[in-house]
Order: structure tokens, then sequence, then C-alpha cells
């Protein structure tokens, strides 16, 4: 049993999990694996193999987490030179016999990256921004750290998620500002579908003034919420699975893949920071 750390970015793929007929990580990661020989072309997956976690369509990863029966040549690097270069694996630890990549985890990270101006602050916005979608997507800290804290903690969160049963989680959310954005982290042992995002989205609310801190109780309550007062997920593209824990694994890192990765995200952290700034260009060009 190997246990490989997996980066990607999910903008062009449909989730982790595969899909019939549309990209998904998981597929490009078994298309790799038959090209390598160790999935068999009649196997639906290799012997032993599990995941993290099932992500979303649109969110990315630093830390998903793959485990199954391989050969000790499959290194990250062997398996980076059939992957697709928006999916790359760095690290790799060996794993006992009946390793679990799902059920083994004890703690998943995500980090969601809001574009939230601060309410009392104008700095950093650029004046062909219109006042009404400045106003619309300031926040306000203090009421967004509370939110945060009212939902951290063991609540059952039935109304934040499609799922109908194992709702009761017992998640951690912390904020921290930098410049227009609010980085939140929330960690839990295990999340609900949608969860993360609708956390998000709920605490968002409550730190625009669109929702107030009661919201907080009826959506933590037993009775279901009204449709009109339904919570919606969060956009995905923010989202990022930054760290699931094993504490029996010792990752060890494969420089040469990681320096791959590296290259690979800083070429596309290039790309769409360019793309913001044609957008901002013909922005600031209507007038």
């Amino acid at each position: 049993m190997r246990a490989f750390r997996i980066a990607y970015d999910g903008t062009d793929y449909y989730g982790y999990q595969r899909q019939p007929d549309v990209p998904t990580v998981e597929d490009a990661i078994f298309d790799a694996l038959r090209t390598l020989s160790v999935l068999e072309t009649g196997d639906r997956k290799p012997a032993g193999y599990a995941a993290a976690g099932r992500t979303d369509a649109g969110v990315s990863a630093l830390a998903q987490t793959i485990a199954l029966e391989a050969p000790t040549w499959l290194t990250p690097r062997a398996l980076n030179a059939e992957l697709p270069a928006d999916v790359r694996a760095w690290a790799v630890a060996d794993a006992p016999d009946g390793f679990h990549a799902t059920h083994h985890a004890t703690r998943r990270e995500y980090t969601y990256h809001l574009y939230a101006p601060a309410a009392d602050s104008r700095s950093d916005r650029n004046d062909a921004e219109p006042d009404e979608l400045a106003r619309e997507r300031a926040v306000d800290d203090d009421r967004f750290v509370a939110a945060c804290e009212g939902l951290s903690g063991t609540h059952d969160f039935h109304n934040l998620t499609p799922d109908d049963r194992n709702t009761e989680r017992s998640p951690t959310l912390e904020a921290s500002r930098d410049g227009d954005y609010i980085v939140l982290t929330v960690v839990a042992d295990g999340f609900a579908r949608e969860l993360v995002r609708r956390l998000v989205s709920l605490a968002r609310a409550v730190g625009t003034g669109e929702a107030s801190l009661e919201k907080l109780s009826r959506a933590l309550a037993s009775e279901p919420l009204p449709g009109h007062e339904g919570i919606a997920p969060a956009p995905p593209e923010p989202l990022v699975l930054t760290d699931v824990a094993y504490p029996d694994l010792s990752f060890e890192i494969d420089r040469q893949a990681a320096k791959s990765a590296r290259g690979v995200f800083a070429s596309r952290s290039i790309e769409r920071r360019t793309g913001a700034r044609v957008a901002r260009h013909v922005a600031d060009g209507v007038r």
C-alpha cells in the first residue's frame, strides 16, 4: 500500500469522483495508472484504492490523498509523467496493509478565498468599480468572525447540506483578512456534501448584513428552513482542500515532482493575473 499527495486545479474538472461522460480528476489519475500498467484495462479501480475526499466541480486541492496497492517504482514523478499538467503528485508514503485513505483520515482542512472588501475601508478599490457593487461585497469583519464562531462546534447541519444522513459535524471556522480578501479556514474530521461552501455563504450573508446573527440559530435548528430562506453554496472556484491528516503516515516529498507542481501552478497564477488585468482594462474603459 502506498499513499500519494495530489495537487490539482479543479477549474476544468467536474469534481474529483468519476462521472459518466465528463472529465474528473479521478478519471485522469486512473488513465495515468492504466498507461503505466498499474491498473488493468478492464478493472474499475486499483486494488486497495480510496481517496481522502470527493471535492465538488471547480474545487482545487493541495493535499488530496489517494492510496492503492502499487509497485515501489511508482513514484510521484513517475505518475506525473502520465498525468495532465493540472494534476500533480508531489509526495508519497508507505501505508500499512488495510489502510483506507477515506476512513483513516483524522482531520480535513479546507481554505476559502472570499473576495470581501472591509466595510470600513475603500483601499485598493478602483474608481471604475461601481459604488453599489462595492457596498454589496463589503463585509463587516466583526460580524463575519461572530458568524464563524457561531457555526463552529458540534451541530446538526441538515439545513446546510443536501445530505439526509450523517449531518452532525464539528467544524472549526477561522477567518483572517488579507487585503480585500477574507481567508476562511474550515477544519473537521469530515464534511457533509457542500457544507463548507454553504458555511461560507451563511457567514458572508451575516458579514454583509444581508442576514442577522439570528439566522444562524434558525439554520442550526432541528426544523428545516423554508425554501425562501435556503442557503445556497458559495462558488466552488475559491475553495481548496489544503490538508488531510494521517497520524500514522510519514510523507516524503519528491523534490522533482514538487518542483514540477510549483512550476505548473505558478504559471497558472500568472495566466489568471494577466486575465484579471485584461478584464480590469476593459472595465476601466467602459465609461
